[in-house]
């Protein structure tokens, strides 16, 4: 043997045994992991801002539509009362349906707009992030590694 080769693999072996370059690689491991934590964190909180975003839409919505109900029914309830009186005071069957049908028509918008506070209303409890927090089940996980 030579003297460079005996010079050559020492440091070869130094360098497999050292604790330095395995140290080293764990903290490279570490810095990824951090670094896939920090990146999934980020998807968790963007995803929940947008559905906060989503559900203030949805009760803003909501409270119109609420608002526009509440209308619709006080118009009903005086449509009801004026043809009462108005059945009272006159027995003319032209403007006690008219009213009436007025009233109807007033009871169907604001059953419309009951409709759409109901529906809105799923976008407030979060669903997606929810959704997200679940852990996978074993069998889901099997089926989507290569």
């Amino acid at each position: 043997m030579d003297a460079n080769d005996i010079g050559s693999e020492a440091p070869k072996q130094a360098a497999t045994h050292s604790d330095p370059m395995n140290s080293s690689s764990l903290l490279d491991d570490a810095r990824d992991l951090w670094g896939e934590v920090r990146g999934l964190s980020h998807d968790r909180f963007q995803l929940a801002a947008l559905e906060t975003q989503r559900a203030g839409v949805s009760l803003v919505n909501m409270i119109i539509a609420g608002v526009l109900v509440a209308v619709l029914l006080c118009s009903a309830w005086m449509g009801l009362l004026s043809a009462a009186v108005l059945a009272l005071i006159e027995n003319g069957v032209m403007v006690r349906s008219a009213i009436l049908l007025a009233v109807v028509l007033n009871l169907l918008l604001a059953l419309v707009f009951c409709r759409v506070i109901h529906r809105k209303s799923r976008y407030l409890k979060f669903p997606a992030t929810l959704h997200s927090f679940k852990p996978e089940s074993p069998e889901h996980r099997d089926t989507e590694k290569p």
